[in-house]
């Protein structure tokens, strides 16, 4: 992923825009997509600034975080559900998750899943 263009060429474009140059002119003169010039001066009037937005990291996380009281309950309910059995558990309380999503949020809480350790066949009884 690229990096942002700097504040210096922000503003040097945006000050372009406000002595009475066109976006498309204060673009050109500076080396920019005419696009980008216009994309900065909306941001810049529509909120006040034209810095550039936090790029990368999490954006999906919140949406399951905001229900981790029902993803806990859900399970001292029923310690052994599966992450399947729980994503329809979810989606009956109108929760949208998947299994990754929900594998992800026990990573992050350090919650463990395994039920319990493997063991060798017997030939004389069953071991579990």
């Amino acid at each position: 992923m690229g990096k942002p263009l700097s504040m210096d060429l922000r503003e040097r474009v945006i000050a372009a825009i406000d002595t009475g140059r066109s976006r498309r002119a204060a673009a050109a003169q500076y080396g920019v997509a005419p696009s980008t010039a216009i994309r900065w001066d909306n941001e810049r009037r529509s909120t006040g600034s034209f810095a550039p937005k936090p790029q990368g990291g999490d954006m999906r996380s919140r949406r399951i975080e905001a229900h981790a009281g029902v993803i806990r309950a859900a399970l001292e309910e029923t310690p052994d559900i599966t992450l399947a059995e729980l994503c329809r558990h979810l989606s009956e309380r109108g929760v949208a998750a998947s299994t990754s999503s929900l594998w992800r949020f026990f990573q992050r809480h350090g919650i463990t899943r395994k039920k319990r350790p493997a063991m060798p066949s017997s030939r004389t009884a069953r071991t579990s």
